[in-house]
């Protein structure tokens, strides 16, 4: 490496010096203290089990169907710890991963799957006004930012083709002067800026926000009480917990990427380890170096993508590297990775070498639940006395309450508008064993890096991959 290279690396080193390796999203003197944890025997009809959005949601939605319904919630830790505090805070209509992937595997049923996800973020935003949520609400929407000339072309191209097909929305097509205006990076060659589509949020206030309001419905609310077995028991369910029990006429499962207590469901998702960045706050001046005036989320479009977005006067910068650990195992360590923080930053500074000197304060990382098709799943077990929902792969912020309405209405046994889909009713395929997972998802990880690095020209192992409906992403 030249010595001037060398240099610059070691000045964007630097600027991790000084970062506490805990969310910034948790790391805040407002956090709720915890509820007390269940050391009794419960009865209820509905057991949610799962503290994040999508068991918060659940709860907070069958409250309001039903406002009679006795309901429990438990959480192994505390509501929100997990992939709901540690995400970058964009709250998406889609739910589907975005339309590309929406419209590869639903082509028929697209249209109704985009008008159900701009309803859901309609419902996301009323509920934040109705239950007074504190959390950062801005509906900013988001730019899909090209570094690269060929990105910039398949971007025009995906916007002529949505509008053809009437699937184009509120989404404007940037040129590079366009963009820049928008956002002033020297990286950026086009953008897609989708008006509408996404809002911007503080992820941690949201959870918390959720579990006062589910709380103040009535919904009795246990954290630091892990779920560790479900068995039927009687006309119900009973599920074991470290200090009681609880029986319950249903069950509704929000456990995301850890083990799920249907084990039958455990070989749809795999944990992929995110990371993320969050610089000190930034003075006026350095702010209006950047622009930025309308607090659009980005994302650039490469395989091995960043997502970035203002939070007050701070960026969150994450994404790129996609960690899958050898097994799939879940553990804590994981969530902590100088390396790729290092890489992180000196991606940061070539995308704003007008904001070098900037320190970051907070760097993350966390598991996502990510399944070969990269949107979420849906069903039920034991005559349908359980439901469960999995596999958002990253775009759970705003898709987790359309998956709890999903598990509600599966368990009412009702045919719905959302239980009708082909999305609800069928599965992805599952991962395979070890060392099989691990061997195709290193082989997909560095085929999307060649990816990257060619143009975007997919080989042989991707193209397969995507006649077979398999992925691989954060």
């Amino acid at each position: 490496m030249a010595p001037s290279a060398m240099n610059q690396r070691n000045t964007w080193i630097r600027s991790l010096s000084d970062a506490q390796p805990v969310p910034y999203w948790l790391d805040d003197p407002g956090r709720p203290r915890p509820e007390p944890a269940l050391t009794t025997a419960e009865t209820c009809d509905l057991l949610v089990v799962g503290g994040g959005y999508s068991g918060l949601w659940t709860a907070l939605i069958a409250k309001e169907r039903d406002p009679q319904r006795d309901v429990v919630l438990v959480e192994g830790r505390e509501a929100g710890w997990a992939a709901s505090g540690r995400n970058g805070g964009f709250c998406a209509a889609s739910l589907t991963h975005g339309l590309p992937n929406g419209l590869a595997r639903w082509p028929d049923e697209i249209h109704k799957l985009q008008e159900l996800g701009a309803r859901n973020l309609d419902s996301i935003e009323a509920a934040v006004a109705r239950y007074s949520l504190d959390c950062d609400f801005e509906r900013t929407g988001e730019i899909d930012v090209a570094t690269e000339p060929y990105q910039a072309a398949e971007l025009r191209d995906w916007h002529e083709e949505t509008a053809r097909r009437g699937l184009a929305g509120d989404v404007e097509f940037l040129d590079t002067e366009a963009v820049r205006e928008q956002v002033n990076s020297p990286t950026f060659q086009a953008g897609l800026w989708d008006r509408r589509g996404v809002a911007m949020l503080h992820p941690a206030k949201l959870a918390w926000g959720l579990k006062r309001a589910c709380v103040e419905l009535g919904v009795r609310v246990y954290e630091h009480t892990p779920a560790l077995t479900l068995k039927p028991y009687g006309a119900g369910m009973a599920v074991r917990t470290p200090y009681g029990r609880v029986r319950a006429r249903q069950v509704a499962l929000g456990t995301n990427i850890f083990p799920n207590l249907v084990r039958r469901v455990r070989s749809y998702t795999v944990p992929v380890y995110d990371y993320a960045l969050m610089t000190e706050p930034l003075s006026a001046e350095r702010l209006a170096s950047i622009g930025w005036k309308n607090r659009q989320g980005l994302g650039d479009s490469a395989n091995q993508f960043h997502y970035f977005r203002l939070s007050a006067n701070r960026i969150l910068w994450g994404g790129y590297d996609a960690i899958y650990p050898y097994g799939g195992r879940v553990r804590a360590e994981y969530d902590d990775r100088p390396e790729t923080y290092a890489k992180l930053a000196g991606h940061f500074f070539a995308c704003f070498p007008q904001l070098e000197g900037v320190r970051f304060t907070h760097a993350w990382g966390g598991a996502i639940d990510t399944c070969s098709r990269f949107s979420a799943f849906f069903g039920t077990a034991h005559q349908r006395k359980v439901a469960y929902a999995a596999g958002y792969t990253g775009l759970g912020v705003g898709a987790t309450r359309f998956g709890a309405e999903v598990m509600l209405d599966l368990l009412s046994g009702e045919r719905t508008e959302r239980t009708e889909l082909e999305m609800v009713r069928k599965k992805p395929l599952p991962f395979p064993p070890e060392p099989f997972a691990w061997t195709g998802i290193a082989l997909t990880k560095w085929s999307l890096a060649r990816a990257d690095a060619q143009g975007g020209r997919r080989n042989l192992w991707l193209r397969t991959m995507d006649r077979l409906g398999l992925g691989f992403d954060s």
